[in-house]
């Protein structure tokens, strides 16, 4: 879907103006997407592998839920628009705890530039993987993984094409983030 996606500068602020996403992505115009990482009280964090369609990092593992966030849109309604969207998951603003905003400025081979600031939030959830309902077009499958599980597949990164590797200090940061999450 080619969605009217807000523009900002460098830094992430507003600049007034919107675009295609197609033409974001083609031009590298810096823009906002949103980030949802889910974990249990048992402390299991749910991962969504992208479809095999997708043109970025295919069939990888990743982030529970993640979208482009479209003109006009608050960065908390357009993660839980994405939520239900992609794993038909219904949350309220007053679940989201945001831990920060990355920078991913990348090039693809594909020609796709992506300048994305990852407004990044956190959620518990206690809903089992029958009862989420996969978005055909943007997830393969989901699952859930142990921190340690999480932790390992994250050290072998660069070789079991699991997660994006050049994500790492993301995945870190976000691990880090629900450990304290769970331990309070």
């Amino acid at each position: 879907m080619d969605e009217l996606i807000d523009i900002v500068d460098e830094n992430g602020n507003a600049t007034g103006k919107s675009a295609l996403k197609s033409e974001i992505h083609s031009k590298g115009l810096f823009h906002h997407t949103a980030h949802l990482w889910c974990y249990t009280s048992k402390g299991h964090i749910l991962l969504q592998q992208r479809a095999a369609t997708k043109s970025i990092a295919p069939l990888l593992w990743d982030v529970s839920v993640a979208g482009h966030v479209d003109a006009g849109e608050t960065i908390a309604k357009a993660i839980i628009r994405e939520a239900k969207e992609e794993i038909g998951l219904d949350l309220f603003e007053h679940q989201l705890i945001k831990i920060g905003v990355f920078k991913c400025f990348q090039t693809y081979e594909n020609g796709i530039i992506d300048n994305e600031f990852h407004n990044t939030f956190i959620s518990k959830i206690d809903v089992a993987i029958k009862q989420l309902i996969l978005q055909e077009n943007e997830v393969e499958a989901v699952k859930y993984v142990t921190i340690s599980e999480f932790e390992t597949l994250l050290q072998k990164s660069e070789i079991n094409n699991h997660f994006i590797a050049s994500n790492s200090n993301y995945y870190h940061f976000v691990l880090n983030a629900i450990k304290k999450q769970i331990q309070q």
